[in-house]
């Protein structure tokens, strides 16, 4: 487990009590009590079928349920507006698109086509966001010629603008070869001791668990 101890947190948590899930008249989930505090990296395992993103749709308020999940800051007091990072499975688009990794990250923030080009100062606060994932190198590479491991820290790039309070991390590299999985992992645990944010991830991989998460 990765026990760096985090010197103070500014960032809020989660915490779920008697949270069930009902679909189609059946139970996904019952009586489901955990908490995620700000700093703590936690793991989910279990196997499929289990309710694992069940329980991740739930947080991110997809789904139904009954039950609470409240955001907390450190004090134990609510917070209203919390901000959830999100970095699912996968991400399908069509691989010969011409779209580049800038186009893609300067989207989300920049109400006009990207074929009309893109301004230096736009282009230098997507650079600081890949810079935090290790991935400057790849602004200008086209999506289709990422791969995998690449394209799972562009998204974790842009589930960190702005940072959140929670991330959340639905089995992130699936696929992905054994040295991507441990720099996705070593970049993970890094941007929680550098952020204090919390971090829920579901994962089958129990080494690399046991190496860099705080509780499970």
């Amino acid at each position: 487990m990765d026990n760096r101890q985090i010197k103070s947190c500014g960032k809020c948590g989660v915490e779920i009590s008697n949270m069930s899930v009902v679909t189609d008249g059946k139970t996904i989930l019952k009586d489901v009590n955990l908490s995620v505090h700000c700093g703590e990296f936690m793991a989910i395992i279990g196997c499929n079928g289990a309710g694992k993103t069940t329980l991740l749709k739930a947080i991110l308020n997809e789904i139904k349920y009954s039950g609470d999940i409240r955001f907390v800051d450190h004090c134990g007091c609510g917070v209203e507006h919390a901000h959830v990072g999100y970095v699912p499975q996968s991400f399908y688009f069509d691989k010969s698109s011409s779209v580049s990794v800038l186009d893609f990250m300067n989207s989300y923030h920049n109400p006009y086509p990207v074929f009309l080009g893109h301004k230096a100062k736009k282009r230098k606060n997507i650079l600081e966001m890949l810079k935090k994932v290790e991935c400057t190198h790849l602004i200008d590479r086209k999506l289709g010629e990422l791969s995998g491991g690449e394209m799972q820290r562009i998204m974790l790039a842009f589930a960190l603008n702005p940072v959140p309070d929670l991330l959340i991390l639905d089995e992130p590299i699936s696929g992905v070869d054994q040295r991507g999985m441990d720099l996705f992992y070593k970049l993970v645990a890094d941007l929680r001791c550098e952020h204090h944010i919390a971090v829920l991830l579901v994962s089958h991989d129990f080494a690399l668990v046991e190496k860099y998460a705080t509780k499970a």
